[in-house]
């Protein structure tokens, strides 16, 4: 039997591990007291989800939810056939070391790989473990797609890498079992509030200059003007008196003459975190930055729409 506590089964680009213990600050104290629902609208690698999932028993229900169809197929594959998976990721996990030493004949087998992926010919079972040996090996466990919906990150630098962590698989598809798990726009998991409802957004980030961007996440484009249409989501919850948290980058650390997140929710609660990112080709580029953390908790003022 498996009683290891669920983590994240993928690396992920702006994953929030380290924000975790930000947002735990942020957190209602009275959902600490009651059954509440917990909805995270942009589920990523799951780092909130399952935080929440192993520090709040009286958690009654989780759904997740995002616009990015591969990775909830895998999500839903952990649920349903975990064994088969975790058999066939085994395999790939084997060959794949197998070929340690050999580097062209180890990137010869990740673009087949690749290549196998993006056909999407592949039974569900079989393209969620090509979703999960891609992000094991690829560069830095960037998910990025063109506008044909093609993964096209090169591979990685890795020696042996995890690609089949086979306790961790178990202690997720046993973690899911409370989890509702859907595809598709973040508005349309409304309805699944209930009376006492946490919501926290992780959204595809604004990027913090041109050549930074890494919204190509989907083949979706998350824009200026669908964070726009986010903040108006945020308040219709905001007057449903449901509670939420959001996270974004903090686009006046690069330059302080960006506004735009400060004006976009003025009349609400917002700080800026120490964060650290690491996707970046050239290490010198990487470091340490602040984000942003954002809820209607202790918001600076009822909410008047600017006409």
């Amino acid at each position: 039997m498996n009683n290891k506590t669920a983590k994240p089964f993928l690396k992920w680009a702006g994953g929030k591990t380290q924000l975790v213990g930000d947002i735990e600050k942020l957190f209602p104290i009275h959902f600490q007291k009651s059954q509440f629902t917990y909805i995270e609208p942009f589920v990523g690698s799951g780092a909130v989800l399952f935080w929440m999932l192993n520090n709040f028993p009286n958690l009654k229900k989780a759904v997740i939810n995002d616009i990015n169809a591969d990775l909830i197929n895998t999500y839903k594959t952990i649920v349903s056939n975990s064994k088969e998976l975790i058999s066939i990721l085994e395999v790939m996990q084997n060959e794949f070391h197998a070929l340690e030493g050999k580097e062209n004949e180890k990137k010869e087998y990740y673009y087949q790989k690749r290549t196998q992926y993006n056909t999407r010919k592949s039974t569900q079972t079989d393209h969620s473990a090509l979703f999960i040996f891609l992000n094991r090996t690829c560069f830095n466990g960037l998910y990025r797609v063109n506008r044909k919906n093609e993964f096209n990150v090169p591979i990685g630098s890795y020696k042996k890498p995890t690609i089949c962590d086979r306790e961790n698989i178990l202690a997720v598809n046993e973690a899911l079992k409370k989890v509702d798990i859907l595809c598709g726009d973040f508005e349309h998991i409304l309805p699944y509030a209930t009376e006492n409802t946490l919501f926290y957004f992780d959204p595809p980030y604004k990027p913090l200059s041109e050549t930074s961007s890494f919204n190509s996440y989907s083949k979706y484009e998350f824009n200026d003007q669908e964070q726009i249409r986010l903040r108006d989501f945020c308040i219709k919850l905001d007057t449903l008196n449901h509670t939420w948290i959001l996270s974004n980058s903090d686009v006046k650390g690069k330059n302080a003459n960006d506004n735009f997140f400060d004006e976009l929710y003025a009349d609400f609660n917002i700080q800026r975190v120490d964060a650290k990112r690491s996707i970046n080709a050239d290490p010198g580029k990487r470091g340490k930055l602040t984000e942003l953390l954002i809820t209607n908790q202790g918001k600076s003022r009822p909410y008047v729409r600017a006409i």
